[in-house]
């Protein structure tokens, strides 16, 4: 356990020692920002037509899920394709590091990266309770925070087992985001499908139909939990393979 911690706390300074994750959360709080505004302009001009619209915290959530796609290929890249590359990932499996300890640190240092990200997010719903009278609905953003919490581990966890499978970065980034968009159009089969496979794998539909609403299902936070578990086991059997070779 404390060689995870170990790993997790070197992995997340390491973002911090070159330019990248400042070039990350910067154009990640920018682009936010720019939506965030066009979405209040158009509110208010949808009030004045219509009369009574006030924005919900949807306006905040809904555009962070769509960036973190693209944003958490970026993070996970490099987390264990870089060692492989630099043939460092030889000294990792030579020395007493467990293979799951390696890819829960890698895991938990890029997730640490996504919550910091997520954390200063909260100033939008804190700017736009101030905005809107008589105020947002908390409870909804609380639970659309905690969904993208969980689904933001969900697609690290899956980003990092990829990661291990190439030894370039550019390869990986293009592999997560590929499988990232994969697993967002099942929903396309899914809809309108009810209750079948199709519907319970679609990754978008765990959020969109209930915690970006305001609603909390355990079977969508076991869902993202068991995304999170496959993806470190996948990670650490990858590892396993290249330790036996």
């Amino acid at each position: 356990m404390r060689t995870m911690w170990i790993i997790s706390r070197r992995e997340f300074k390491r973002y911090f020692s070159t330019p990248a994750a400042y070039l990350v959360a910067f154009l990640f709080l920018l682009v936010l920002g720019i939506i965030f505004y066009a979405n209040i302009q158009a509110s208010v001009m949808q009030s004045m037509m219509m009369g009574g619209y006030a924005p919900g915290p949807e306006i905040i959530v809904s555009p962070m899920v769509t960036l973190f796609l693209f944003i958490i290929p970026a993070i996970t890249m490099r987390l264990l394709a870089e060692e492989q590359r630099l043939g460092t990932i030889e000294l990792l499996l030579t020395s007493p590091v467990r293979d799951a300890e390696l890819v829960v640190g890698k895991w938990l240092g890029s997730f640490m990266l996504v919550l910091s990200l997520i954390a200063i997010t909260l100033l939008y719903p804190v700017a736009l309770n101030q905005l809107v009278d008589p105020g947002i609905d908390w409870g909804v953003a609380l639970t659309g925070f905690l969904g993208l919490v969980l689904m933001t581990a969900a697609l690290t966890a899956l980003g990092t087992a990829i990661s291990a499978l190439f030894n370039n970065q550019i390869a990986a980034f293009v592999a997560t985001l590929a499988l990232f968009l994969a697993l967002w159009l099942l929903s396309l089969p899914a809809h309108g499908m009810g209750n079948t496979i199709w519907h319970y794998l679609d990754f978008s539909q765990h959020f969109y139909d209930t915690m970006a609403r305001g609603i909390l299902d355990l079977r969508d936070i076991i869902y993202y939990l068991s995304v999170v578990a496959f993806g470190l086991f996948s990670g650490a059997l990858i590892i396993q393979t290249r330790r036996w070779r």
